[in-house]
């Protein structure tokens, strides 16, 4: 049996709405990768890496750690074991050596 049409259209909504939120999650955690990788010094891929670290320690969903890096790229403001998560995470990722800079040290 197939869906009615006002059936439908609420199904496509639906589906419209996840891909909406989906496109917005993704905008947050790739600014939030950004942040990482410019105050980190680490790559994009490390920032990535970095984000999924602090997620899975301190068992907060990714785009939730994403928008906790960005508030505290916007105020100074950052829950206490998320610092903490960072400040391991990037130690274990980065930094990067720039290009043409001298040696760290």
């Amino acid at each position: 049996m197939s869906e009615s049409e006002p059936e439908r259209i609420l199904h496509l909504q639906e589906e419209v709405d996840q891909l909406k939120e989906a496109v917005a999650s993704h905008a947050v955690v790739d600014q939030a990768i950004g942040m990482v990788v410019a105050l980190g010094r680490v790559t994009p891929d490390a920032g990535w890496a970095v984000l999924k670290d602090i997620s899975q320690h301190t068992n907060i969903k990714l785009r939730n750690v994403a928008d906790l890096i960005l508030v505290w790229g916007r105020s100074g403001d950052m829950p206490p074991e998320i610092r903490v998560e960072l400040a391991e995470a990037l130690e274990r990722y980065g930094p990067t050596q720039i290009p043409g800079a001298p040696p760290a040290g």
